[in-house]
């Protein structure tokens, strides 16, 4: 068993761990933006398929004591890195975060942290330096008050990247805050829902997902396949154990919708490749689903104005949206403009429950009414805030 660390938004950590732990493994802690946890090889391989609302998987290392570059030193030395990385395989130090520890210098860090692991792993394979171009494993160290947290990463590309967006639209939320915002939301499958400005479809595609079952790794690569803990077989058999469970004939009403044309046609080839994915059409394909053949429940998309909306013939549902944020589009007056105009929401779906994310401090006064609860949640690198209103009858 080793430990690993699930990468999440700041906000999100509580959903990430329940969904660790519904995955059957074993949450050690949770700190400021990421959960460890417990896990053997195929419990690394299920988190990295599984997780919809973690942006990385890593190795940790080890985690010591680290109040001078003495102890950093020794302490990345003693790690056994030749678990993990392969002979002819560089390594590179990519993030280095310092936070309330004597060591503060990021550069020192970085060259400190690299040359501890270099000595090992050449000490190991009997070389006298590591390769610099080619493959390249990629370090994290964190400190943590004068704690080292050494980090190795298993994920590559983003795990936010399902491989279903190629057309994102101006200003596209992360697929895992939009999974994440779901889970916040406390939506279930049995209920409708509805995303009034859709943009690219990632909160709709999300929603199907998780109605479907689908895990959102199993159509794409990751940097543990070309290092040592890598176990093909174990890989294959996970994939296929999601893929069997994946049903995409489940009642579903799920619905997206957006004033601009080319955005909702760009939502609905999202969706497309979305569906292929989770049926096990992409480069990593194995058998073909239990889902083949099958006429799936499918996501609508329209393109409509938020004030032409039809009332819906469900007398609850749950809206989670994503308006404009005007850091993102440049734009705050024109961000407000539809915050405002948000208010025709509570004509339209009076029952209903309400969750949106935007980096915008005053929303609750632009919409007109106070959220039952706001917290803070990270989109990337942008501070946003989490609002949810129980209903908007009243």
């Amino acid at each position: 068993m080793e430990t690993y660390v699930a990468l999440c938004g700041v906000g999100a950590e509580r959903v990430t761990a329940n969904e660790l732990r519904k995955l059957g493994l074993a949450v050690e802690d949770t700190g400021f933006g990421r959960v460890r946890f417990r896990a053997d090889i195929r419990g690394c391989y299920r988190a990295l398929m599984g997780l919809r609302t973690a942006d990385r998987v890593l190795w940790e290392a080890a985690r010591f004591p680290a109040a001078d570059f003495d102890a950093l030193f020794e302490g990345i030395r003693a790690a056994p890195w030749e678990g993990f990385i392969p002979g002819g395989m560089g390594l590179k130090v990519d993030k280095v975060r310092s936070n309330r520890s004597q060591l503060r210098g990021i550069t020192s860090i970085q060259g400190v942290a690299h040359k501890a692991a270099a000595e090992r792993l050449c000490g190991k394979y009997h070389v006298s330096r590591l390769p610099e171009q080619g493959a390249t494993a990629e370090m994290r160290v964190y400190l943590e008050k004068d704690e080292a947290q050494v980090l190795l990463d298993l994920s590559g590309e983003p795990l936010f990247k399902r491989g279903y967006r190629t057309e994102g639209g101006i200003a596209p939320l992360r697929e895992t805050t939009a999974a994440s915002l779901l889970f916040l939301s406390n939506w279930r499958r049995k209920f409708p829902l509805c995303d009034p400005l859709c943009g690219s479809g990632t909160i709709v595609i999300e929603a199907a997902l998780y109605a479907w079952d689908a895990a959102p790794g199993t159509g794409r690569n990751f940097a543990l396949e070309g290092m040592l803990a890598a176990d093909r077989q174990v890989e294959r058999e996970v994939r296929e154990e999601f893929l069997s469970k994946t049903d995409f004939t489940r009642t579903i009403r799920i619905f997206g919708s957006d004033a601009d044309p080319r955005a909702v046609a760009g939502a609905r080839s999202n969706l497309m490749r979305a569906y292929r994915l989770a049926r096990g059409e992409g480069p990593r394909s194995g058998p073909e689903s239990s889902g083949a053949g099958e006429k799936p429940a499918l996501p609508v998309f329209e393109a409509v104005k938020m004030g032409d909306l039809k009332a819906p013939f469900d007398e609850e549902g749950f809206i989670i949206t994503n308006p404009p944020y005007g850091v993102r589009l440049g734009d705050p007056e024109e961000a407000e403009a539809v915050y405002r105009e948000m208010a025709v929401l509570c004509r339209i779906f009076p029952g209903w429950k309400l969750a949106c994310i935007t980096d915008h401090a005053g929303f609750e006064s632009l919409f007109g009414r106070k959220a039952v609860s706001c917290k803070e949640l990270t989109n990337g690198a942008i501070r946003s805030y989490f609002y949810q209103y129980e209903t908007l009858r009243g």
